[in-house]
């Protein structure tokens, strides 16, 4: 995969737990926990993005 391709997979990934995270918090029920994985998950893709980012500059 190239590095374009992975940052584009990446970015669909973040955008993916972004909805995940907005579908869990309009649940009335909503589970904190998971919030937060799905949070601390979607901070991670965001520094690999970075990552990528900043050395393809």
């Amino acid at each position: 995969m190239t590095t374009e391709g992975h940052i584009a997979a990446l970015e669909r990934r973040h955008q993916e737990l972004d909805r995940q995270i907005q579908a869990e918090l309009q649940n009335t029920r909503h589970d904190d926990l998971m919030v937060s994985a799905l949070k601390r998950k979607k901070l991670e893709v965001k520094d690999e993005l970075y990552k990528y980012t900043t050395t393809t500059q």
